[in-house]
């Protein structure tokens, strides 16, 4: 507990230096504040209007939390099933290969299209960007189990299912959290792309709006809130993990005496 107090004031005290410099540097050299605003001008934006800030913080947030669960149940069901089946595996795993090499950008109005302007759109292309590092990770996990042990539970004649539940999942999951903490990050970009393309809320939304105003304080108080709400998720899904991980070596340096 102390060493997690110790890593949170350490990084809250290089944050305040670097705004601390900012402001210095802002003072010291006056650019125009249409092109680089001080600290205290976006903190006196923000406080000139925090309800309306914190509320496209939540559509945000509800949009990548849809979309990163979507994805993170679909993901894990695909990598299931591409790891029993060859034939999802040369169709659906190439597919998903394919669809990765497209640019997302060129795919949202696609999903406007095929769902209108509501939050569904907003979450598909959540879903489209954080799938794909989920099911690559997952994949990766429960292929990577000792053979020795899988012969071992055959000769046991032990199920399929009984196999994955107390084989190949619990030898997965470091793979499946490594996924999951780049699909989390994913799943913002994906839902700020989707606010982009046709958004009526949401921080992108607002910085799409900020910036026909020319307005650039209000969108460095998004791109804040923004960077505030990713960290906040990734390091979400990190405790979550180190929960469910104790026991592995990734997450020694993490326990107690360490």
């Amino acid at each position: 507990m102390r060493s997690t107090l110790h890593e949170i004031a350490s990084v809250l005290g290089i944050i305040a230096v670097a705004f601390a410099l900012w402001e210095f540097g802002v003072w010291l050299i006056k650019p125009p504040p249409i092109i680089l605003p001080a600290p205290s001008v976006i903190m006196s934006e923000f406080l000139q209007t925090p309800t309306y800030f914190l509320r496209q913080t939540a559509f945000t947030l509800y949009t990548t939390l849809a979309g990163f669960g979507l994805a993170a149940l679909l993901g894990l069901v695909l990598a299931i099933g591409i790891v029993h089946s060859r034939l999802l595996e040369k169709t659906v795993y190439t597919l998903l290969v394919a669809l990765n090499s497209v640019p997302k950008v060129a795919l949202a109005p696609l999903f406007v299209i095929w769902m209108g302007t509501g939050i569904e759109p907003k979450i598909g292309i959540a879903l489209m960007l954080a799938l794909f590092s989920v099911v690559i990770d997952a994949v990766l996990g429960l292929r990577s189990v000792d053979p020795d042990m899988l012969n071992l539970a055959r000769i046991s004649r032990a199920s399929q299912l009984a196999i994955l539940a107390k084989i190949r999942l619990p030898n997965a999951l470091p793979s499946i959290f490594a996924g999951l903490k780049v699909a989390i990050s994913f799943a913002l970009v994906g839902a700020i792309v989707g606010e982009f393309v046709a958004g009526s809320e949401g921080l992108g939304f607002a910085i799409l709006t900020a910036q026909g105003q020319f307005d650039t304080p209000r969108v460095f108080v998004c791109l804040i809130l923004l960077g505030i709400l990713g960290t906040i998720l990734f390091y979400v899904v990190e405790g979550a993990e180190r929960l469910s991980l104790p026991w592995h070596v990734s997450q020694r340096g993490h326990m107690p005496g360490h």
